[in-house]
């Protein structure tokens, strides 16, 4: 008798076959409505940029009021402040508004257009009167509540309006 041959065993997956895979899927949208929007979102994006870039430009004159008030209302000298934030608010105007619009104002004029420009009374009847004489006013000449023309000028730097 003859020794029978062991079965060989057969591989189950040797008859496989791989499934083939289908094409990489895109990225890009495949309607021209979705790439319309796209590239929309992506304009808004760009001119929304640049109007923010220009305005935080534009707006470079507020800054530089603002942190030259703050030293302003640190300083110990409250006989001069008056005098110096009259001038302060002149050059923020100065820097804001055309020359000539701003230039030559004085007295109630200049109190009417600050008025004016703020929307307000405060200038010509409020705590801020005292900015169209400080300027003049002997050296030493206290404002009556010289926080409250500080306020009024913060104020002003922030919100005025060309």
């Amino acid at each position: 008798m003859a020794e029978s041959a062991a079965p060989v065993p057969v591989d189950p997956v040797a008859g496989l076959i791989d499934i083939p895979l289908p094409a990489a899927v895109s990225l890009w949208p495949q309607t021209w409505t979705a790439r319309i929007a796209i590239a929309l979102l992506i304009a808004g994006f760009i001119v929304g940029a640049w109007r923010l870039i220009r305005t935080w430009h534009a707006n470079r004159y507020r800054r530089a009021a603002l942190a030259e008030l703050e030293r302003i209302a640190r300083s110990p000298m409250a006989g001069d402040q008056a005098a110096t934030l009259a001038l302060l608010v002149r050059h923020t105007a100065l820097a804001a508004f055309p020359r000539a619009q701003v230039a030559t104002l004085a007295g109630p004029a200049w109190l009417a257009f600050l008025d004016r420009s703020y929307g307000g009374d405060e200038f010509s009847r409020g705590a801020g009167h005292v900015l169209d004489v400080a300027p003049y006013a002997p050296a030493g000449a206290a404002t009556q509540d010289p926080r409250a023309l500080i306020d009024l000028v913060r104020r002003w730097i922030r919100g005025h309006h060309a």
